[in-house]
């Protein structure tokens, strides 16, 4: 396991360079001019010489070749760098937003492997029966559909129309106070959201695998040495149906993160999805580059994490051999 962690790190390396690399050229082709998002209205009446001299002041007007190997080498030393944007250093920036962003996604992760799973178990105990057919087509409309357009949804049905859950934010308005109650309240929407956007996919991959797992000879001959279904369907089938899950956890990583961008913005929530919008359509080469490189090492994280899981849980595979 250690051996092969060092071995995914080290092959991260280049993807990090390189991605970085990429985030510094594509923002430097970007239309969007850092030094006016940053001076925001006061450019609007400012001369050429005083926009000029703004750009030399935050190294703008220099190659983005130059730009990139600076924060790179900042990077390594700790200093990711001042964010033009928010107007405070960007490991702050991420800081104060990295934890509440993990928990949106945390939690509607764990709902969306749970919920799949027992929706995945009860549609292949009987294939073709009418609760197969409903949860199969309930999963391919959800598959459908996109995770802003559920967001607004559940804003109106549960904030506007039933008044049951708060629309959005971390706390209730004209409060400055993070309480465990509250926090969970207005937690229910976006994390619910963001977690039916995920739930088809662990669906029908559990649904298939389990399906597959009974029809197999070690399950039939359980069957037939008079074991219950219960013991049948949970202790062999079961984990054997879940092994294609594995592989799909560090797969859904990127969408998992794409979806928390548009479900935080949506409901307000003050996480990361805030900053990247900010950083990307006012170039702030050091901010965008710190995220960008977060979700890369996220989604590399969870590749990992699912190829561990497979090795420790599948006898057939070693990870040694990964």
């Amino acid at each position: 396991m250690a051996r092969l962690t060092a071995r995914r790190a080290l092959h991260a390396v280049p993807v990090l360079l390189v991605v970085t690399f990429g985030v510094f050229a594509v923002a430097a082709a970007s239309p969007f001019d850092p030094v006016r998002a940053y001076a925001g209205t006061a450019a609007l009446g400012a001369d050429q010489e005083t926009l000029d001299r703004l750009r030399e002041n935050l190294g703008v007007d220099r190659p983005f070749t130059a730009r990139w190997w600076d924060w790179l080498t900042s990077a390594l030393g700790g200093d990711l760098g001042q964010s033009a944007v928010m107007r405070q250093p960007v490991a702050e920036v991420i800081g104060e937003r990295l934890l509440w962003s993990t928990l949106l996604c945390a939690v509607a992760f764990a709902a969306a492997v749970l919920l799949g799973t027992v929706l995945g178990v009860l549609a292949a105990r009987r294939p073709g029966s009418l609760t197969d057919r409903a949860v199969t087509s309930a999963a391919y409309v959800l598959e459908a559909a996109p995770v802003f357009w559920i967001a607004l949804l559940a804003v109106w049905l549960f904030a506007l129309q039933l008044d049951v859950l708060p629309a959005g934010g971390l706390t209730d308005t004209g409060s400055d106070r993070v309480t465990f109650g509250g926090l969970t309240e207005h937690l229910i929407l976006p994390a619910g959201v963001l977690a039916v956007s995920q739930l088809p996919w662990f669906t029908l991959y559990v649904r298939q695998g389990v399906g597959d797992a009974l029809a197999e000879d070690p399950v039939r001959g359980a069957r037939a040495r008079g074991l219950s279904e219960r013991t049948v369907l949970l202790g062999h089938a079961l984990r054997s149906g879940l092994l294609p899950v594995l592989t799909l956890i560090g797969s859904r990583v990127p969408e998992l993160i794409t979806g928390a961008l548009l479900v935080e913005t949506v409901f307000s929530w003050p996480g990361i999805a805030s900053a990247t919008v900010e950083a990307a359509t006012a170039v702030d080469f050091p901010l965008l580059a710190a995220l960008t490189t977060l979700a890369t090492a996220a989604v590399l994280a969870g590749n990992l994490l699912a190829d561990l899981l497979y090795g420790l849980i599948d006898p057939r595979v070693k990870l040694e051999e990964m």
